[in-house]
């Protein structure tokens, strides 16, 4: 669906287009929202406006406001699943309840995206798959994906972190965000890597990087792993060996090989813990394209960026018990 036919769909409930377009905002990207969030989306201050619109959301009961922070602030999740099935999502997880330190992050993710509306954000799983294969187009094999195996088959799924993708006006950059969490980047390295195939194919790309401010110290280590992950592309016989090894390592070689004590003493570093990750998940495509210069040319060539933004707002005083936000 598009915008305007998401827009017109949330509109029929009766809702303003102000109102309309603020929820499939938060539809698509977090559930989860503050009243700050809707006066940013609509350019007002804090007053009856936005009082009376999160109170007719209750009052129909297609949300529900979350204490938090000791009870000095609440957290708006919006579930009412025909509100979902009107903008062609019914299934988002985000109509799911919700952990405190879950909602954080999802307030995070959507600050960010209010906070840049010179690009188009991509939310679903739907609409990021339909750009990039027919837009772009990028084959579908190059998309990133997780195969998870049932007892009789196995399904795909496609960009399963759920970040927001932004599409520039003119349709040149794309932006990837990526929300820092911890202060050890290994779930980033995995990120890049199951990304890298996607930004190969890519004329121009950020990753945007958000960081809250209690992490903010955190930043210097993304941007080594970034570098690492996708600027120093490996020598033939070095992806060769890790091609050994990494298949050594699934068999269950160990160390009284000496060759895998080696390539296992050689292969400790985080980079090549995340490719072995991303191996096993999408198979030895990951280890060929490790020698592959494109990711590093197009940083050297600023084409390709890692971009940090610090959050403006501050988070940690909603909850004193925050799990990873």
């Amino acid at each position: 669906m598009t915008w305007e036919e998401r827009l017109s769909a949330v509109e029929a409930f009766g809702f303003t287009g102000r109102q309309a377009g603020f929820l499939v905002t938060v539809m698509l990207h977090s559930g989860a929202c503050m009243d700050r969030h809707y006066c940013t989306y609509g350019g007002i201050v804090h007053g009856q406006k936005s009082h009376d619109f999160f109170a007719s959301l209750l009052a129909r009961r297609m949300a529900t406001m979350q204490p938090c922070g000791h009870n000095r602030a609440l957290i708006c999740h919006v579930h009412h699943r025909p509100l979902y099935e009107a903008i062609g999502d019914a299934d988002n997880r985000h109509r799911k309840p919700m952990a405190l330190a879950r909602a954080i992050e999802r307030l995070m993710i959507l600050d960010a995206v209010l906070d840049d509306r010179t690009v188009t954000w991509l939310g679903t799983e739907h609409d990021k798959v339909g750009y990039f294969t027919l837009e772009r187009p990028v084959p579908r094999e190059e998309l990133p994906t997780v195969t998870y195996a049932g007892a009789d088959s196995a399904t795909v799924r496609h960009f399963v972190d759920k970040l927001p993708i932004g599409v520039s006006r003119d349709a040149r950059t794309t932006v990837f965000l990526y929300l820092l969490t911890r202060p050890s980047p290994i779930e980033f390295r995995a990120f890049l890597e199951h990304h890298a195939d996607l930004l190969r194919a890519l004329p121009a790309w950020t990753i945007r990087l958000l960081v809250p401010q209690h992490l903010a110290k955190a930043s210097g280590t993304y941007m080594t792993a970034f570098f690492e992950q996708l600027a120093m592309p490996l020598r033939p016989d070095t992806r060769d060996e890790l091609q050994w090894y990494v298949e050594g390592r699934r068999a269950g070689l160990g160390t009284r090989d000496a060759r895998f004590r080696r390539a296992a003493g050689a292969f400790a570093a985080p980079r090549f813990q995340a490719l072995y990750r991303v191996w096993r998940e999408r198979g030895d495509a990951v280890v060929q394209a490790s020698v592959s210069p494109a990711l590093a040319d197009a940083i050297a060539r600023q084409v390709g960026q890692l971009e940090c933004r610090v959050l403006t707002h501050r988070y940690r005083h909603l909850s004193s018990l925050l799990a990873t936000a």
